[in-house]
């Protein structure tokens, strides 16, 4: 059984930072491309950033330069540091693992049940 438990959310001031975990359980966490997405109120989710399964990040515009992506697979977790925290990055923050399978061709698509994270001005 797939579980993926986010932790680190909170309230936080504008310019304060967060860094927010993915514990993973039940998959081969090596084996997984991998992101953080989030959600505000009223909006469509959204990719924040991404990591693969060789270490290749991207980012959304928005947030470059302010937050990182990281990952432990000795641990099995993802990391996502956020630095200088604006008022708009305030959302439910969700992490994401997938992998394509050839031998069966299927997509293995797992999300955690997320994080809230605010920012006040």
């Amino acid at each position: 059984q797939v579980q993926l438990v986010e932790s680190g959310g909170g309230l936080v001031q504008a310019g304060g930072s967060l860094r927010l975990s993915c514990a993973a359980s039940g998959i081969i966490f090596s084996m997984y491309n991998m992101g953080w997405y989030r959600q505000a109120p009223g909006k469509q989710r959204e990719l924040v950033a991404r990591i693969t399964t060789s270490g290749n990040t991207n980012y959304a515009d928005s947030v470059k330069g302010r937050f990182t992506i990281s990952k432990d697979n000795a641990k099995n977790t993802l990391y996502l540091q956020m630095n200088n925290l604006k008022p708009e990055d305030t959302a439910v923050y969700y992490c994401n693992v997938v992998r394509w399978d050839g031998r069966s061709r299927s997509t293995f698509d797992y999300w955690g049940q997320g994080t809230q994270v605010t920012v006040s001005s």
